[in-house]
């Protein structure tokens, strides 16, 4: 009888501190989520701040009793900011499609195709994903300007259709798809490319979504790339938007107006990443994991 009792004090304080510990995690991550959020609750507060109401504060205050949304319409006249947004649609989604269709190509070369120096070429490859951007952003600019191609789409997009990181995660992901389907799909007389897209494709689809979502965002976000190729306003992206609206649509002085401009330009990489959070965590998750 004594054991039975002190099995249940037991039992009790395990329970007891379980909860505990819980009630602990929780305030950490809720704690943690505030520090996330606050930026974008920021960025929020202040575009709907006017912009007279903002220069007055000499403490910042985190709420407004007269919000306005004055500041999207002057974001949206100060500059051709609908127009930018059409330039980064096209330049997202054909940079996309492109580097789509070199990387689901030369993943499943390396992964399930045999040809000599296969290996040494992987090996070669591989160290290119610890070369900065920055190094070769120069060679890049020199080799546009040569093709003439500074103000064009393409001029834009060629230097982003590959990726030796993308490449990598899909190889992975390919090399665990049982090598007894494609046998069984030669003796059927499917071709490489068949099988690639009725079978490869389908089962590897996870992590081609991620990798699309992920270049989507870095496409959207790209800066310094379009600001260094294009001078013509034209061809400017939202990136460069937010620096017009800032140098030319109402000086250095109207943070309010640049802060709604950037909620217009984040908003769609927000909703997208929410709606495609949960494929994009498999994605990674499957692409990392070999057996």
């Amino acid at each position: 009888m004594g054991k039975q009792v002190d099995f249940e004090k037991m039992e009790k304080s395990a329970r007891i501190w379980d909860r505990v510990r819980k009630i602990i995690t929780y305030i950490l991550l809720a704690f943690w989520a505030l520090i996330v959020l606050f930026p974008f609750y920021w960025m929020i507060l202040t575009s709907v701040k006017s912009y007279s109401s903002y220069n007055s504060e000499y403490i910042p205050k985190l709420y407004t009793l007269s919000p306005t949304l004055q500041n999207y319409v002057d974001a949206f006249t100060a500059v051709p900011l609908a127009r930018y947004f059409v330039n980064t649609l096209i330049f997202t989604v054909v940079t996309t499609a492109l580097m789509l269709v070199v990387t689901v190509l030369a993943a499943y070369a390396f992964a399930r195709l045999n040809f000599r120096g296969k290996n040494l070429a992987f090996t070669i490859f591989l160290p290119l994903m610890m070369i900065p951007n920055e190094l070769v952003i120069i060679t890049n600019y020199v080799t546009i300007t040569n093709l003439d191609m500074r103000n064009t789409y393409m001029g834009l997009i060629l230097p982003s259709v590959t990726s030796v990181f993308y490449i990598y995660l899909l190889k992975e992901n390919f090399e665990q798809v049982p090598d007894q389907l494609y046998y069984a799909a030669k003796v059927d007389g499917t071709s490489d490319l068949k099988y690639l897209m009725k079978v490869m494709v389908p089962i590897c689809k996870p992590t081609i979504v991620t990798i699309t979502i992920l270049k989507v965002i870095e496409c959207w976000n790209s800066y310094v790339w379009p600001r260094l190729i294009t001078d013509d306003e034209t061809y400017f992206l939202v990136s460069n938007g937010i620096q017009e609206i800032r140098e030319n649509g109402f000086g250095r002085e109207n943070i309010p107006a640049m802060m709604a401009a950037v909620v217009v330009i984040s908003v769609p990489l927000i909703v997208l990443f929410l709606i495609f959070r949960k494929k994009i965590m498999a994605g990674v998750a499957r692409g990392g994991t070999k057996g």
